[in-house]
This record gives C-alpha cells, sequence and structure tokens, in this order.
C-alpha cells in the first residue's frame, strides 16, 4: 500500500515523498488506519519493520489538525533508551518538516542547563513529549508538569522496559494521564507479562501482529560448541588470525561484560564496553569512538542490540546465548546493514545448547558448527535435544520437547566462508 492511500494530510505526504517513502511496510500499512481511527492498539513487531512511524505518522497526522491546546502536553512517545529516543526524535523532526508539531525529548545524563531546558518543555506544552521512563517521572514528582490534557501514550518497545524494571515507574506516569487517553503499545515480543500489561492500560484494544523475519541472507550464520571456560581462548584466537575490525561482542551480563572487555584489554586489543553502568556522556563517547573506528571491539550488553545503526559492522559474536530468539535477530542485526555482508558467530557451551536448540528451530535450520582448534582442547559434544527436554522455553507453549536426532547438523558453508 502507498502512503498517500492512507487518510494522510498532503503537508505529511510531502514530507515522506521528500524522504522518498513511497510504500507502507505491514505494521505501518495495519496499524496507521487504527490509530487514525482513534482506536488503542497493541502491536508485536521488532525493530526494522517501519514501527516508529507507524505510531508517529498518525499522531504527527492528527496533531496537525490545530484540534489540541498549545499549551498541553498532547502525546507522550516512552522508550527504554536514551539512544532509541533521540532516534524517534529526530525521525518525528523529519517527519514533520513540513508541518507545525513540536516535540520535546526528556532523557537523563544530561546536564542542569538540559534539565531546565526540559523542565521549560514540559511546562509549556509541546505537541510530543519523546521520554525515558526515569527521567520523565523524575520531573513529573516535582509537581509541575501536567498530564490531564494528554490525547496520545505510545510505549515504545514494551517488553524492553518491563525488562529493565520500568513498571512501577509506567504505571505512575499512566496514573496522571486522563481516562480517555489513546494507549499504543509496541513490543518486539508478546510474552505473557505483556499481554498482562497491556490489559492493565489498554481498553478494547486493536491488536496486530507482524511475524519476526529471520535474519538476511547476507549475514553468515555460524556457531562454536564449547565449554564456558574455553570461550576467551577461542575469541582470542579468532582475533590473532585475523585482525579485529568493526566488531561486537555480545554478552547477556554487565558483570561478563566488564570481565571480557578487562580481558580483552591484557591480551593488547582496542577494545571497550558499553552496558548500563556507563554514565550517559560515557556511553556517547564509546559509541563516537566505534562509529569513527577509533575502537576495533565494542563488548556490550543487549543495549546496543536495538535502536543503534552503524551500517558496517563487519562480525558480531555472541559471547553467550540471548535469552530469545528475538533477541539473537536483533544482535546480528547489526551487521549486514544497508546491502552488505556480515558474519555471525555464536559460542554455545555446554550448558546453552538447549537454548540455541530454539535459535536453530526458530532459524528452521541447522548452523554451520566451526571446529575448534586441536590445541584449544577437546569440546562437548553437540546433543541439544536432551537440553531440551530440561530447560522448557516459554515459545514452546508449556510442552517439554524431545524432537529425536538432528538432521544436517553440520551444513558447511562455500569455502569462501570459512573464518
Amino acid at each position: 500500500m502507498r502512503f498517500d492511500e492512507l487518510n494522510l494530510k498532503e503537508p505529511l505526504l510531502e514530507g515522506l515523498d521528500a524522504m522518498n517513502f513511497y510504500e507502507t511496510t505491514p505494521i505501518q500499512e495495519s496499524t496507521i488506519p487504527l490509530i487514525l481511527g482513534g482506536r488503542d492498539v497493541i502491536a508485536c513487531a521488532q525493530t526494522g519493520t517501519g514501527k516508529t512511524a507507524a505510531y508517529l505518522l498518525p499522531i504527527i497526522n492528527e496533531l496537525s489538525e490545530g484540534n489540541h491546546p498549545s499549551d498541553a502536553i498532547n502525546a507522550i512517545v516512552m522508550a527504554p533508551t536514551r539512544e532509541l529516543a533521540q532516534q524517534i526524535d529526530q525521525q518525528l523532526e523529519a517527519f514533520a518538516y513540513f508541518l507545525p508539531v513540536t516535540s520535546v525529548p526528556i532523557f537523563g545524563g544530561t546536564d542542569g542547563v538540559t534539565w531546565e531546558q526540559q523542565k521549560r518543555g514540559l511546562q509549556m506544552g509541546a505537541d510530543v513529549v519523546i521520554a525515558t521512563p526515569g527521567r520523565l517521572l523524575a520531573h513529573l514528582n516535582l509537581d509541575y508538569v501536567d498530564l490531564s490534557r494528554t490525547s496520545y501514550f505510545i510505549l515504545d518497545e514494551a517488553d524492553r522496559m518491563l525488562d529493565m524494571g520500568f513498571y512501577e515507574d509506567i504505571m505512575q506516569v499512566y496514573k496522571r494521564l486522563p481516562e480517555n487517553v489513546q494507549t499504543i503499545l509496541f513490543s518486539a515480543t508478546m510474552p505473557a507479562k505483556i499481554r498482562d500489561f497491556a490489559k492493565s492500560i489498554l481498553k478494547n484494544p486493536a491488536e496486530v501482529k507482524i511475524a519476526i523475519s529471520k535474519p538476511p541472507e547476507t549475514i553468515m550464520q555460524t556457531a562454536i560448541i564449547c565449554w564456558e571456560y574455553q570461550k576467551i581462548r577461542i575469541l582470542e584466537d579468532l582475533f590473532a588470525k585475523s585482525r579485529p575490525e568493526r566488531v561486537i561482542v555480545f554478552s547477556s551480563s554487565k558483570i561478563k561484560v566488564k570481565d571480557l572487555t578487562a580481558a580483552l584489554k591484557r591480551l593488547k586489543f582496542n577494545v571497550a564496553e558499553m552496558h548500563s553502568d556507563l554514565e550517559q556522556i560515557q556511553r556517547e563517547e564509546v559509541m563516537r569512538d566505534f562509529k569513527n573506528g577509533r575502537i576495533d571491539i565494542l563488548v556490550a550488553t543487549d543495549i546496543v542490540s536495538r535502536g543503534i545503526d552503524i551500517e558496517d559492522i563487519r562480525l558480531v559474536i555472541n559471547y553467550d546465548i540471548p535469552h530469545d530468539p528475538e533477541d539473537y535477530v536483533h544482535r546480528i542485526g547489526r551487521t549486514a546493514r544497508a546491502n552488505n555482508e556480515g558474519m555471525a558467530i555464536t559460542f554455545v557451551s555446554e550448558a546453552e545448547q538447549g537454548r540455541f536448540y530454539q535459535i536453530e528451530k526458530f532459524l528452521e535450520k541447522s548452523l554451520y558448527k566451526i571446529p575448534v582448534p586441536s590445541e584449544l582442547g577437546d569440546v562437548p559434544a553437540y546433543h541439544p535435544e536432551q537440553y531440551d527436554r530440561n530447560h522448557v522455553h516459554k515459545y514452546s507453549g508449556g510442552k517439554k520437547r524431545n524432537n529425536g536426532k538432528r538432521k544436517n547438523q553440520n551444513n558447511r558453508p562455500k569455502s569462501s566462508d570459512t573464518v
């Protein structure tokens, strides 16, 4: 469907045309008419499907009518991280280029001057406030922010916000909104906790679910079966054979990120860490240095797996298995962007075989297992089914699985694809 087939105002279509946006994505085609129609919406769509435009475009369209108070906060968009909030604000500015729609970004990690700017923006009113939960609540608790006339409440990456412990912050904000607020919730996954959360804040919502897409074929996906203690030695061996450049190494815990970064620094690699314990100014400096090539290896938690757009990442390494298949897709999706090719290597310890098996089932293929050099010692056999029996996965509907022997376990890539 084309954007000009939707009930969008001409100045907004002009802005889309200037950006060379003509065709809607499936999530945009499904949700924009619902939001324009005033429905609460719960939508499941991963990063990269155009979900930001799916909620920004109809909100901008409605605000441009001039029927909302100029001194009120008319819409709130909440996002889990400062980086995502910044990107949403930038997209809104681009979409509303030909329209008198104003926005105020509200997030932490800033100085006192920025706090005062945020305070004035909230007091004076804005069409759209784009905020992280903690910083918005900090302003609200000082009793100079009025949300009683807010018309739209949008939660982006709601699953990530709940995982990060923002439930109470979100609910405190929601309680200050009027009963007739239109609520729109976007989530990359739809576990029970998201459905329960949605029931508590949405009114008769329309549900939209876009199938989670598989990683692009331009990513060569591989795995290394090993013992946990062998991972750092394997990483050192990989980087010794080929000088690392534009590499992201993902781990699921801040402690492991810190330890791994320290270990790689001792091995004289040009490495930096990225996690939520860093101050915002530190995170921005690390990302800037990584983008500019002053850092070769970025060791990170999943804070980098969503909402960070760097086009020339050459290699993504999952030092440990992500919690969900969707997180795996988000992580390796940092490479092979802008029609480039990329590579992803996943380290799989014996205890992680069950979760990796779930990823292979989601991908509907067995990934090539890179052999470990003999000098690094023996590795465990790959028997994921027995671990799958012992670890009930939340995507299995509560049933234990035992699918028997695997087929094509060692599908090898072309010779030109070897490490």
